[in-house]
């Protein structure tokens, strides 16, 4: 059986896209799974945290990269779904035809939102896009502060939507940061840190969707 695709989409510039997958990516990584990250977003954060990875971590388990864009797209993922367990594809933060080709091969999207306002309602183009082409879809809250007025109004805010929603969260941590521009995943710059165990939690919760 081929691998299974995992398209980051996200409408709104900054919501957590790049940092979503990268943690996703090395965390599965480390439990011994094969996976590939495909850039097609033209700012190529993607990209650039790849060769962060490649010229300076020691130790950690390869991940397969491409980076493409338009028509080669869908050819790269016929690739690698046969070489991978697991492709996932970071997108441009705007629904652009790349966007849209990359939902449409998805097994399943996840919509990165932070809890605020703008990002609710950028994350509706995603989730209006996603049933279009019949993609089950998944927002995950980013950069979740304490709990605070806003973050309660923001839930209500997406149950009104009716949106599917992670579980696991990940919340407002440097460990994400600082993991980031080493090249790294929590889970490997800190295994037994309090952010290493929400991506975790997030993995096991895919793990049965997928």
């Amino acid at each position: 059986m081929s691998a299974r695709v995992v398209t980051v989409a996200q409408q709104k510039g900054g919501a957590g896209k790049t940092t979503l997958l990268v943690q996703l990516a090395t965390a599965l990584a480390a439990e011994g799974r094969k996976v590939a990250v495909v850039d097609i977003d033209p700012q190529a954060t993607l990209t650039g945290w790849m060769r962060i990875r490649e010229h300076e971590a020691r130790g950690v388990p390869e991940l397969r990269f491409a980076m493409v864009g338009g028509w080669r797209l869908g050819v790269e993922l016929d690739r690698l779904t046969r070489e991978v367990e697991l492709v996932l594809v970071d997108t441009p933060p705007h629904a652009e035809s790349e966007a849209k080709g990359a939902v449409r091969r998805a097994d399943l999207v996840l919509v990165p939102c932070q809890p605020s306002p703008a990002d609710i309602w950028a994350s509706r183009a995603t989730f209006d896009l996603a049933a279009k082409e019949g993609r089950p879809a998944r927002l995950v809250w980013m950069r979740v502060p304490p709990r605070a007025r806003a973050v309660e109004e923001a839930r209500a805010a997406v149950a009104r939507a009716g949106w599917p929603v992670a579980a696991a969260e990940l919340a407002n941590r440097q460990a994400y940061v600082g993991s980031f521009a080493k090249g790294l995943g929590v889970v490997e710059a800190e295994p037994k840190g309090a952010a290493a165990q929400e991506v975790r939690a997030l993995v096991r919760e895919l793990a049965d969707l997928l």
